[in-house]
């Protein structure tokens, strides 16, 4: 058993790379030059990402009067793009899984960046305290082995054999759900002690930003007239941020078990709120003789 322990973040990474496998089996070239036609989607997903979002973590954390060790934690899970998870939830529920993982891919790198400015920011502003946060060159480089990789083989094995790919669909959705389940119950599991110790402090505000996040993703590409699959996919991509970076830079580059409390609750009250948004936006039917949303 304990051999299993050990061995299942292994697993897990391999488990998430065969489903980002699945997903390339259901993409082509095409659907990725198609983002070229949807400038609007790509530059609004950046600027909710980058800008709207940190913005609002602050205001949570100021109205709320979160203690500021928290805020900082909340900060970096604002400023951590998207993950992994965002790709998956995408694809099980309708949204424009091309976009997803080019918007990964970009909002990765411009990580770089921008987390360590958001998080010196958060703590100049709440904590006072002077650390720096390096860049992190070597999230790039989890997001080509996890992500672009496996997808680049699935789609290269769906244009030497379509009928394999159509054949693997629904299998791949159903283990997509199945590994979903499986992470919700380790990081409850591995995190529970802290997260029932520190959610009266930090839980509101960790939800509200959540829920703040997926709402805006999608309504906001929607009133601008997106369609339904990018919306849903800008949706997953902004509301659902990268908690595994931000417990590393909390815990590893800055070494305060604190700060990584809000991105541990965060863990798992994300795939609560990321499956009823989906179930939600799933039962949106468009009104009768309504004009079809104009795509960006």
């Amino acid at each position: 058993m304990s051999n299993f322990i050990t061995l299942l973040p292994t697993l897990l990474i391999g488990a998430l790379a065969l489903i980002m496998f699945g997903l390339g089996l259901s993409l082509t070239l095409g659907d990725f030059r198609r983002l070229l036609g949807h400038p609007k989607a790509v530059v609004l997903a950046l600027v909710l990402q980058a800008l709207v979002l940190p913005a609002i973590c602050y205001g949570l954390c100021v109205g709320l009067g979160v203690a500021p060790i928290y805020a900082v934690g909340l900060m970096l899970l604002a400023a951590s793009p998207g993950g992994v998870s965002a790709n998956l939830f995408s694809h099980l529920f309708g949204g424009n899984v091309a976009m997803n993982i080019s918007l990964t891919a970009i909002n990765t790198v411009l990580s770089i960046v921008s987390l360590p400015l958001i998080a010196n920011f958060a703590i100049d502003t709440f904590a006072k305290s002077g650390q720096v946060v390096p860049m992190q060159t070597a999230k790039v480089v989890e997001v080509i082995v996890i992500v672009l990789i496996p997808v680049a083989i699935g789609m290269f094995v769906k244009s030497r054999a379509p009928g394999f790919a159509a054949r693997m669909d629904k299998p791949m959705k159903r283990f997509s759900m199945a590994v979903l389940a499986l992470l919700a119950v380790i990081a409850i599991a591995k995190e529970w002690a802290a997260i029932s110790t520190s959610f009266a402090s930090i839980g509101l505000a960790v939800i509200l930003f959540n829920i703040a996040s997926l709402g805006l993703g999608y309504t906001v590409p929607r009133l601008l007239g997106l369609d339904k699959p990018n919306a849903i996919a800008i949706g997953y991509e902004i509301g659902i941020h990268n908690s595994t970076l931000a417990i590393f830079v909390a815990v590893s580059v800055l070494g305060d078990f604190q700060l990584m409390l809000p991105a541990a609750i965060y863990s798992v009250s994300m795939y609560v709120f990321a499956t009823a948004f989906g179930l939600l936006v799933l039962g949106k039917k468009q009104p009768a003789g309504a004009a079809a949303p104009v795509s960006g």
